[in-house]
């Protein structure tokens, strides 16, 4: 490869870094404040980190965002129809069943396990276990996101710990910064997502379908 190539894969990857780092912290923050339109701005987030992770080599990472884009589908349809057909008005916050907890972490097991193994045999990852993890903590964390589940953001805050220091490692510090930034709005998150159980009228984040589409 030419010098001019690995400048021009160089300013690829910043460009892509810095449009993954503006749509996903717009993506948190709209999610924090319940609004619907964290969907469409999650799925150009996932366009982005699919071509920045496969440059440096995070291939669950990068997999990760073509399941992401399944769930945002599927999210976005889940919080304007209220969980079902012929239901009107947001789908509700709500918190996680033990039959839930039970079905995702076990999920999450087999998830894990199972990238671990493919990735050590499979790529040239140099971290499959961690990249592993992480991409089973986020897969859970979405599905909690997409149905309301209050204790998402706990997960998504267990995730960003990893995130954070892998990124750094693995040299996409603007990544890692903006996942630092992440994770202090998974926080606000689940600050208002927890005031919102109260019952409504307590999160001026909260907002039905109707008012967040308007």
């Amino acid at each position: 490869m030419t010098i001019k190539g690995v400048r021009g894969v160089d300013a690829l990857v910043s460009w892509t870094e810095m449009l993954g780092f503006a749509t996903g912290a717009l993506c948190v923050w709209l999610v924090a404040r319940q609004h619907v339109a964290n969907w469409p701005v999650g799925l150009a987030n996932n366009v982005f980190f699919i071509v920045l992770f496969t440059q440096a080599g995070l291939y669950a990472d990068a997999g990760l965002q073509i399941v992401f884009i399944a769930l945002a589908a599927y999210g976005w349809w889940s919080w304007t129809h209220g969980g079902g057909p012929g239901t009107a008005g947001a789908l509700p916050v709500r918190r996680t069943t033990r039959t839930e907890w039970a079905v995702l972490a076990a999920a999450g097991a087999v998830t894990v396990l199972a990238l671990t193994l493919l990735l050590d045999r499979a790529t040239d990852s140099t971290v499959p276990f961690w990249d592993a993890l992480t991409t089973g903590l986020s897969l859970a964390a979405t599905y909690g996101q997409c149905r309301k589940l209050v204790e998402s953001w706990w997960l998504w805050i267990a995730a960003d710990l990893v995130y954070i220091p892998l990124y750094a490692y693995k040299g996409l510090y603007l990544t890692a910064v903006l996942y630092t930034g992440f994770l202090a709005l998974c926080v606000a998150g689940l600050l208002g997502w927890r005031r919102s159980l109260a019952g409504p009228g307590t999160d001026p984040g909260a907002r039905t379908a109707a008012e967040a589409a308007a």
